[in-house]
């Protein structure tokens, strides 16, 4: 057999044909070989004359035709493709055209790495610092979603399913297993339930039946600290140091809580972490991303020596004992409430609580112990119990209370005025005008447990 192109005998000198028959098959073969080599040399000639950008434009569909073409198995077919696509380029250009060929052979191939490089980097979502968040899950939120068996979904439509996906992911930082989904057609809600409601991990969201948006969510996770989001993690050292605390506390334990009631556009979520290091301690409250309360152990260098000095002295005071030692000293910060406050234990579990808040000041001298409660076992015991609390004598309690006041505050408690709180029964308040009081704490039989020495600020609104 001889073919009129001269392609035909070199291919013809190739495997599989010099070790085996030549079949049909072969022939078939060679014939669509021989084709492509015609059309990519005619296409060739056809872009040396076109504008740079007709040509780019040109070669791109080149590129794509040919990716189609060369996912062929036999990989030894693919090679004697390119090296005969190359071999006629030689053939019908000559030296200077092939090395253009090379030229723009080295731009596809950097082309396609950067192609590779950028595919790969969009696999994943650069979040605050940190890879979280596969592409397919950004793309469609709702493929991330866990099911339990036997369960109707087909009243989900994929608005609700997106964003129970998401507000489950965004919010509570997991996804839980959705145990019942439910329509309420009276409010004109979905009811979507995950979780165990004695568990650990639980969520109940309402969807509006229409929209598929939220109108109310109740959520509660917890999680493995290593699973704690980085911008949570990245403010630990600088929040714990810049309150004075051990810096190189761990967490050992996360809760969050998601909530958003009706009427509400926007769940809002609160993340607890618990901090340890041996003995020391710490906590830290975020509502969304920010930072709220802070709660750890002071270090040594940032105990104020004059304000423990004062304190044992009011415990001593308070107690009528002596040689108390400092156990604990630690400090709580709480923005939503706009309270500061210093902590201080002692042996033998007295303690004094000193707090700065916007609305004025507190000082707290206390004793933890727990000395019970009287045996009760009739509502008439109860009741009993309940008016020895409610009519303590005003002066046993003046009495006990003023040597204290006197002696740490150099107050005179003649001029306060008694007034008992109906709802706090073993709570008395000494008040003098609306700026400072005296909040006391006894038991059935006198003892005194907490005396507070509230100092409140006047706020004046001027008005034009």
């Amino acid at each position: 057999m001889k073919h009129e192109d001269d392609q035909w005998e070199k291919e013809i000198r190739k495997g599989p044909f010099a070790t085996s028959p030549f079949t049909e098959d072969h022939k078939r073969k060679v014939l669509q070989q021989v084709q492509q080599i015609r059309t990519v040399s005619r296409k060739e000639e056809e872009m040396s004359e076109m504008s740079p950008v007709e040509s780019s434009l040109e070669r791109s569909n080149c590129l794509s035709n040919s990716l189609r073409e060369y996912t062929d198995t036999d990989t030894n077919a693919v090679k004697d493709k390119v090296q005969v696509k190359d071999q006629a380029a030689a053939t019908k250009f000559g030296p200077r055209h092939q090395r253009h060929r090379k030229s723009r052979r080295g731009i596809l191939v950097a082309g396609l790495s950067a192609l590779v490089i950028a595919g790969g980097l969009f696999m994943w979502n650069w979040h605050d610092g940190q890879l979280a968040k596969p592409l397919m899950e950004q793309i469609n939120p709702a493929s991330a979603l866990l099911f339990t068996d036997h369960l109707n979904v087909d009243i989900l439509t994929d608005q609700m399913k997106k964003n129970v996906a998401m507000t489950m992911r965004d919010d509570l930082g997991k996804q839980l297993r959705i145990t019942k989904v439910q329509d309420l057609p009276v409010s004109g809600r979905i009811y979507v339930e995950a979780g165990q409601e004695k568990g650990a991990d639980y969520a109940q969201i309402w969807l509006d039946a229409k929209t598929g948006n939220l109108r109310e969510v109740q959520m509660r996770a917890e999680m493995q600290p290593s699973k704690l989001e980085h911008r949570y993690t990245r403010q630990i050292p600088s929040l714990l140091e810049g309150m004075g605390m051990i810096p190189t506390l761990q967490p050992v334990k996360v809760r969050r809580t998601v909530g958003m009631q009706q009427g509400k556009t926007e769940p809002t979520n609160y993340t607890v972490l618990d901090l340890r290091e041996g003995n020391s301690y710490g906590e830290i409250i975020w509502r969304q991303d920010q930072a709220i309360s802070i709660t750890g152990e002071l270090r040594p260098d940032q105990i104020s020596r004059t304000e423990v000095a004062k304190a044992k002295r009011a415990i001593e005071v308070f107690s009528g004992k002596a040689n108390f030692n400092l156990d604990d000293a630690s400090r709580i910060k709480d923005d939503e409430i706009g309270e500061d406050s210093t902590f201080f234990s002692f042996s033998d579990n007295y303690f004094v609580k000193i707090t700065e808040a916007k609305n004025g000041s507190r000082y707290m001298v206390g004793d933890s112990n727990d000395y019970g409660y009287p045996q009760i076992n009739s509502p008439e015991q109860m009741e009993a119990y309940q008016d020895q609390l409610i009519n303590m004598d005003e002066n046993l309690l003046r009495e006990r209370v003023g040597a204290f006041v006197k002696n740490i505050f150099n107050v005179d408690l003649d001029d306060y005025r008694l007034h008992r709180d109906a709802e706090k029964i073993d709570t008395v308040t000494f008040e003098r005008g609306a700026k400072d009081a005296f909040e006391v704490r006894y038991k059935e039989d006198g003892r005194i447990t907490m005396i507070t020495k509230v100092e409140r600020k006047i706020l004046i609104k001027y008005f034009k």
